[in-house]
């Protein structure tokens, strides 16, 4: 640590930190040490450096802290006028500060009456992470220099080696022996120019650089992409869920991809899917971009034992694949919809300014024609459900088990842009289920003419429904199915006069070049155009339904687990 010149001073308005060289003129702190930067000038001094003087410097990157001590991203970086005359800070693996015996550790600070610096010897207290973003520092024995004020921001490295492996973020004051500090490969989710100087994670440096090649290829492109979205697919139906507050970048996602993840597949995953999206073509008025970052408000439906006219009803927010419970009650049906309206507009305030709201209604197979989206907005707003925001149902069914992870799959293997081409399934056909069945296993939208509950459609729906076709379509009313069922005769039932075939006729056209990702929000406007006919009830699409189901949209919390390092389920 004698040789280590790289330490600075910090000094802003009245504040008085510590931090570390870490590129030839960048100097990085803690955002609190320079808070008052607006205000007051920034200036470092580098203190083992013979005859320094304090040096102007500019904030150049911040992460996003919000000004309290529990906020994340309390980091800053500090660029200098011109190269500083001292070499830069090493770094060791991250996880290099843990071990048996325990690993002794540095930090060099500035406390009241130390203008020149002192040195305080902590240890990590364990591996695991305090809200996804701390690892918890205890002193390494009883007496000696605690931290304190004048330590924030203060590279944390390996005694012996001095190697940095993080940064003091918060002290513990006098008397009072623990701290945290921001681990480096956090620091590296909040800015990327330090993962290249990193030692690799486990995997190899070949999947970093490809990693942070793509993410400045989507910067410079301006790709708008959920970085959220892009972690659940990486990470898997069963992986960590989004740690809180989710990701402020899309380097902050694949960084922690990269550090947080024990599969070497999810970096793969990763950037292939973000390497899918910057490539996939633009076609006419569906131009490429990214899919919408859905935020579901969930209504959950279902029978109850407590009679036949009440439900059980539970709803829920999604925000950043968290789940948020909103109130869970049986209700008698007449008591449904009101209680449903109340419930959903509580649920606005978990949902994240900016992202995509997007009701769903998850429904017992028998009640998946429930016409939920004509349903009143409010008690004084008459306008339906549907058209006041995106609108789906799915299958309780579907929301579990294998199935859901088959669901899953095809998602991912969908995003990069994939059309939805509606595979038709005409009331009154005489295909088998099994060929039905071997017909939709490639099928992204499957469009009936009959609604479920119509005489033959039903054999074909639930075949539908057991297999993973991420998007079904159909009329609440139109054909009743009383179609004869051999060829000759089913084809000529399918043809004109069939209200179900003329649905399908429409329905195609208007969703080619649609991504199933976007459905929801082009069904909302067409449900908008239906209701604003002049005819709505003779309008085609006046009750069309979508069962719209992304498991990634709804993380099933019964799956999530803590992971080693990120302790956020």
């Amino acid at each position: 640590m004698n040789s280590a010149r790289w330490h600075a001073r910090i000094e802003c308005g009245r504040q008085i930190g510590a931090g570390f060289l870490v590129t030839g003129r960048k100097v990085v702190t803690c955002a609190h040490v320079i808070a008052d930067s607006g205000a007051a000038p920034v200036t470092v001094t580098f203190p083992h450096q013979a005859g320094a003087a304090a040096v102007p410097a500019r904030v150049v990157s911040h992460a996003g802290w919000g000004g309290r001590p529990t906020d994340p991203g309390d980091l800053a970086v500090l660029e200098l006028d011109e190269d500083a005359p001292v070499a830069p800070a090493a770094f060791a693996p991250a996880d290099a500060a843990f071990g048996e015996p325990p690993r002794k550790l540095v930090a060099y600070g500035f406390p009241r009456g130390y203008d020149e610096g002192t040195l305080a010897e902590y240890r990590a207290t364990a591996a695991q992470l305090i809200g996804g973003e701390w690892i918890q520092l205890e002193a390494w024995n009883g007496h000696g220099q605690p931290l304190e004020a004048g330590f924030s921001g203060a590279a944390v490295a390996l005694a012996g080696t001095g190697e940095v492996v993080g940064m003091v973020t918060a002290t513990g004051g006098r008397g009072v022996r623990n701290g945290r500090m921001l681990p480096t490969d956090v620091m590296a989710r909040y800015w990327p120019e330090l993962g290249g100087r990193l030692p690799a994670p486990a995997h190899e440096d070949a999947d970093r650089d490809r990693l942070r090649v793509l993410v400045e290829k989507a910067a410079r492109a301006g790709l708008d992409c959920s970085p959220e979205r892009l972690y659940l697919d990486a990470a898997g139906p069963f992986g960590p869920p989004v740690p809180p507050g989710g990701f402020h970048s899309l380097w902050a996602a694949a960084w922690y991809v990269l550090c947080e993840l024990d599969d070497p597949e999810s970096v793969t995953r990763f950037a292939d899917r973000l390497d899918a999206l910057l490539d996939a073509p633009r076609t006419g008025a569906a131009a490429r971009h990214a899919p919408p970052d859905w935020s579901p408000i969930l209504v959950e439906i279902d029978r109850s034992g407590a009679g036949g006219d009440q439900v059980v009803v539970e709803v829920s927010a999604y925000s950043a694949g968290r789940r948020h419970p909103v109130d869970s009650r049986t209700v008698a049906q007449g008591e449904l919809r009101p209680y449903v309206r109340e419930r959903i507009d509580e649920a606005f305030a978990h949902l994240a300014p900016g992202t995509d709201e997007l009701i769903a209604f998850a429904l017992p197979r028998e009640w998946l024609n429930w016409p939920v989206d004509q349903w009143e907005s409010g008690p004084d707003d008459p306008t339906p459900l549907g058209c006041s925001y995106p609108l789906v149902v799915t299958d309780h069914a579907r929301r579990r088990g294998g199935l859901r992870h088959r669901l899953t799959r095809r998602w991912q293997g969908i995003d990069a842009g994939a059309n939805a081409l509606v595979h038709r399934v005409e009331c009154g056909s005489g295909e088998e289920p099994r060929k039905l069945r071997l017909r939709l296993r490639e099928a992204d939208v499957a469009g009936f003419a009959a609604p479920p509950a119509a005489g033959h459609s039903r054999p074909h729906f639930d075949t539908a429904l057991t297999k993973p076709v991420p998007v079904l379509l159909w009329p609440r009313s139109g054909c009743a199915g009383e179609h004869a069922v051999d060829g000759e005769q089913a084809l000529q039932g399918a043809g004109e006069g069939c209200a179900g075939s003329a649905f399908l006729d429409a329905i195609g056209p208007y969703v080619c070049g649609v991504t199933p990702a976007e459905l929801p929000r082009h069904i909302l406007s067409l449900r908008e155009s239906a209701d604003a006919a002049d005819d709505p009830d003779g309008h085609w699409a006046r009750d069309v339904q979508l069962l719209w189901d992304d498991p990634r949209c709804f993380p099933d919390p019964h799956a999530t687990t803590a992971h080693l390092r990120s302790p956020v389920a």
